[in-house]
């Protein structure tokens, strides 16, 4: 019985390790995931409109290293972000900030939307409005002058 419980405790203190294992095994730095989570927002400052994530150049192999560097230091995604802004520069971020000229960025496309909709909306029911007057009922005076046109018929046949 004593010997029994002896080897459930074994295997439980087995199995609590093995569990633990793979937590261990990462050593407490940032997973290859995470640091292309945080490269995939940022462009290469070398190459043109290619994020870090997939840049497979040296330089960007080093920047990927320096993310890692970085969070392993406790860096968190803003403050990575905010040290390569102040290395390069605001055109490494993959959306730029609402500063400056760049809030045109965020507020035109909506302008655009919203104008583009208006100008159909307009056009539809203009439309419509003429649609509605050629169809609208003759009036006495249309009857009058079809009832001219059709006497001054008779009288030439």
């Amino acid at each position: 019985m004593q010997r029994t419980r002896i080897l459930l405790a074994l295997l439980a203190l087995v199995a609590l390790f093995s569990m633990a294992a793979p937590a261990l095994a990462q050593g407490g730095g940032p997973t290859d995931n995470e640091v292309n989570a945080v490269a995939k927002n940022l462009y290469c400052p070398v190459c043109e409109n290619v994020p870090l994530d997939v840049c497979g150049t040296l330089a960007c192999q080093r920047w990927r290293q320096q993310i890692k560097d970085l969070m392993t230091e406790g860096y968190t995604e803003d403050e990575v972000y905010d040290y390569f802004v102040d290395q390069y520069g605001d055109r490494v971020l993959a959306a730029p900030p609402a500063r400056g000229l760049n809030w045109l960025v965020y507020v035109i496309p909506p302008l655009a939307l919203l104008a583009g909709g208006w100008i159909t909306y307009k056009a539809v029911s203009s439309r419509k409005e003429d649609q509605d007057q050629t169809d609208a009922p003759q009036t006495e005076q249309d009857d009058a002058s079809m009832k001219r046109i059709e006497e001054e018929l008779n009288k030439r046949r």
